[in-house]
């Protein structure tokens, strides 16, 4: 029976820390978001933020609301337990349900200031550079639905006042106790 743990937050929380620690410890890795910015690319379209977030909304509208988890779907690697970041509808967590055995949902949250300053440091093509569009961007998020997921968390982890390697190693226990937890 296969398992995937879903990692849910809004930009900036630490999913990507989540990921990594999730790699460290053997675990292959898909992002929704790079389901996403591979699609524009095999289109032709721009990859920054209002590009993607277009395509995301067009996906859905001909796909419907799990479009791009169907994506992630169709290049999953084949392993016993699979990591997917950046799940952000109910949709999308209710295909992944149906797909995988079992399934454990993971939130990583942060507060909205803490988000921006490490957004504006990471400086990735698709980050807002400015506080209007940051707020403009997490209201795209949670109109699909992820307030819903993150409220409907299996576990929860809180990334805030420690440093990157700190919240790597609460990554790293929490996986620990998730793996425990999946395998009972």
């Amino acid at each position: 029976m296969r398992s995937a743990l879903l990692v849910a937050g809004l930009p900036g929380s630490g999913k990507s820390l989540f990921s990594e620690a999730a790699r460290r410890a053997g675990l292959p890795v898909v992002s929704m978001g790079d389901a996403v910015r591979q699609e524009a690319v095999r289109r032709g379209l721009g990859t920054d933020a209002e590009a993607l977030a277009r395509l995301a909304r067009e996906l859905r509208l001909a796909r419907g609301e799990a479009a791009v988890a169907e994506l992630v779907l169709e290049s999953l690697p084949d392993a016993p337990i699979v990591v997917i970041e950046g799940v952000r509808s109910p949709a999308e967590v209710g295909l992944f349900r149906r797909y995988f055995g079992r399934v454990a949902l993971v939130a990583i949250h942060a507060s909205p200031r803490t988000r921006y300053l490490r957004l504006l440091k990471r400086g990735r093509q698709d980050d807002p550079r400015t506080w209007d569009e940051f707020v403009q961007r997490d209201k795209r998020e949670l109109s699909l639905g992820i307030g819903e997921v993150i409220a409907l968390a299996d576990y929860m982890l809180v990334n805030e006042g420690m440093s990157r390697d700190e919240f790597l190693e609460r990554c790293a226990e929490a996986l620990r106790r998730i793996l425990r937890d999946l395998s009972t």
